[in-house]
Formats: C-alpha cells, structure tokens, sequence
C-alpha cells in the first residue's frame, strides 16, 4: 500500500505531502488541485510504461505545468501586508514527483535541459535524479538505486555503492531501463507493481461510446480504461469472480433490475433487464448514468483486483439518488485494493465517510498554492527530496 505520495511544483502543488490509506477521498472546491493530485499520480504511473516525457509534453511541456508561484514566500506576504511579487530564481527548476509504500519507494526529479547544445527538442523536460529506497524516506542509508544525471549506481550484497556500465540519456527512466531480476530486483518489482495500477477517469457514455458499441468478447479480468470490453467484462466476472455480488450491486442501485450477456458468433452484448419492461436494454438505449454505473460496478469487481485503483470523479453524469450505492461498491472494492478517490460531490463524500477506514483530506488553496486543511506544515509524513 502506498503511505504517502509527494508532489514539488507541479501546478499549484508547490509542495505537497499527502498520507494516503487504504480508502483515501482527495475533495475540495472547484480549483483546489483535486486534479492535479490525479494527474500527479498519472505520470508517477506512466514512468514504469517510459511515457512520463512525452505525458508532460501533451500537457503543454514543463513551463506549462510548472508551479507559477514565486520559490518561497516571505512572512510579510503570509500576513497580508504585502502583494505576492517575482524574485530572481535562486534554485534550478525541479519538478519532483514520489511515493512511498512500507518496504520501497521511489522519486523523480525533472528539469530543464541545458541551453547549449541547442536542440530541436530543447522544450522535452529531462531526468535529472531518480531513486529507489527502502523504507518511507529517501536517506542516503535508505538508498538502494541511484540515478544521478547518466550515471547509475546500486547496492551489492555487501551494502557497498557500484557503479552500472550504463549511462542513460535524458530522457529514459531508470523503471525501463535498469529493472533487472539481478541487479536491481527490487526496482524491477516495484516497475510491475506500478504497471498494475489502474485508474478511470470520465468514462464516455455518449452515443459513439466505445461501451456501447458490440464487440468480439475474450476472457477480461480487468475492464479497459475506455470501458470498449464491458460486455465481456462483465462475463468474466460471472465465470470466474462473484456473480452473485455484483447482481447485488445493480440490485442496489436498480432495484428489480438484472444483466445479462448475449453472444453471437464471438460478439458479446450487454442486456438490461428492468422490473416492468417486456423486453431488455440494449446498450445503446441505457442512458448515460446507468452505463457509467454499469462502468464502475464493473471496474470495482474486478476478478483480479489491483494494488491500487484511481477513480476521478466518478460521480459525473451519475444521479444524485445512485450515488450512496456507488459509495457502497467503492467501500468493498477497499477490502480488495487500496482505493483513491477524487470527488466533490457531496452525497459522494457523505456516503464514504460513513466508513470508518475512510481518510479524507479536504485541498484548499492559498496565494495560488494547494494544503491540505487543518494539516499544519510539520502534521504530514517525514519526506525528502534528495539534492541533484
């Protein structure tokens, strides 16, 4: 489980240390940085696939996504007396993102390129530091993978620092390019362990929606993240998870209601059946809310659950009265993963922090800069970025 993920100046997150447990709800008003933490953990996610680079560049490049604040601010500012104004840089440009579970952790530090040799690609961000550590902090005892510019060192069996014969460009992670089972198993396995994480985000339900649409159906343990394979999905969790639990679930937030899939020649199609109609649903005549429902029911009762589940305001285009289910089905999938959520619906927030193992942290902004309410600044988990 991870304990404590860690942004440094990625939009308004200038510095942010956020506990997380094994149900964790992010809220706060429109604005706050609710999406930013999302995000955040998104391109954490795509360093184990190698696409944190190009991930930064489709959202504007570094300067885009970089805290627009000043490096600090002084006291007189905090009180209110003076205006917030642009200093000169003293520190390079850092934009660090981190996590830590109970046996490793791992950070990410990135940065400009140099200005001389001039480049065509001279806006990619460049890798500047990665490590892998033991434990929640990233003390130099803790350290077991380093990765300072092109050069690499790791731990041997006798605790003692040595040097990889590899140098790495700029632009390629130390997750894709030196996990190996002999060098550096941990770092292979935490790489896995972060390819598993799945995250929904803004389900399509519209008329072209991939969920609506027939498809050819093979055993799908796990719902893609556009939700094309629903159908088959959920066929799988007859056979092979509970079917019982989820015809529960629809039970609970349809009462009366019932699903079934039809095959044809390998196609698979979801089929509705509603207390008072003669014939099922289609997909194509479920409205958007029930499909989404149908989406996250599905995602959440995954016969293979994962480490960790992301959900970003699942209650979009969801009915006020079916949002106590969803927080139901959310609270159970915990038992199985460790669970994110980023809602501000209240009937949301209100159904999941009726649950005891729920840890809620509320975002706030101030001067520009997202905190955590109520969190003082030494309230949060012990974190350390390491200098470059």
């Amino acid at each position: 489980m991870i304990l404590t993920l860690a942004i440094a100046n990625y939009r308004s997150l200038r510095d942010l240390v956020i506990p997380l447990s094994h149900l964790t709800l992010i809220t706060g008003a429109n604005g706050t940085g609710k999406s930013s933490v999302y995000r955040s953990l998104r391109l954490l996610a795509q360093t184990a696939q190698g696409g944190i680079i190009p991930t930064l560049a489709l959202e504007g490049g570094l300067p885009s996504t970089l805290w627009a604040g000043p490096e600090k601010f002084g006291r007189k500012v905090l009180s209110g007396d003076y205006a917030v104004e642009g200093t000169v840089r003293s520190k390079s440009v850092q934009l660090r993102l981190g996590f830590a579970t109970a046996d490793f952790g791992y950070l990410i530090d990135l940065g400009l390129p140099p200005p001389i040799p001039r480049s065509a690609f001279h806006l990619d961000p460049e890798i500047k530091r990665e490590v892998l550590f033991a434990g929640e902090q990233a003390r130099p005892s803790s350290m077991l993978v380093d990765r300072h510019g092109p050069a690499i060192r790791v731990r041997n069996e006798a605790g003692k620092w040595q040097d990889l014969p590899i140098r790495l460009a700029p632009f390629e992670s130390l997750m894709t390019h030196c996990a190996d089972p002999r060098s550096t198993p941990e770092l292979l396995g935490l790489r896995e362990r972060i390819r598993a994480w799945r995250f929904y985000d803004h389900f399509r339900t519209d008329a072209g929606s991939p969920a609506r649409q027939v498809q050819i159906g093979t055993r799908t343990p796990v719902l893609s993240h556009d939700g094309a394979d629903l159908a088959a999905a959920i066929q799988t969790i007859f056979e092979i998870g509970d079917r019982d639990r989820f015809a529960a679930a629809i039970d609970d937030a349809f009462p009366g209601s019932t699903i079934e899939i039809s095959s044809e020649r390998g196609h698979f199609a979801l089929e509705m059946h509603q207390h008072g109609l003669l014939r099922p649903l289609g997909p194509a005549e479920l409205s958007d809310g029930t499909l989404r429902y149908l989406l996250l029911a599905t995602a959440l009762m995954s016969p293979r659950p994962p480490e960790l589940l992301i959900l970003n305001e699942p209650e979009t285009s969801l009915h006020p009265e079916l949002l106590p289910a969803l927080a139901r089905l959310i609270i159970d999938a915990a038992l199985r993963s460790q669970v994110l959520v980023v809602s501000h619906a209240k009937a949301l927030i209100s159904g999941l922090q009726a649950e005891a193992s729920c840890s809620a942290i509320e975002l706030k902004k101030r001067f520009g800069e997202t905190h955590i309410r109520g969190c003082a600044p030494l309230d949060g988990p012990a974190w350390t970025w390491p200098e470059r």
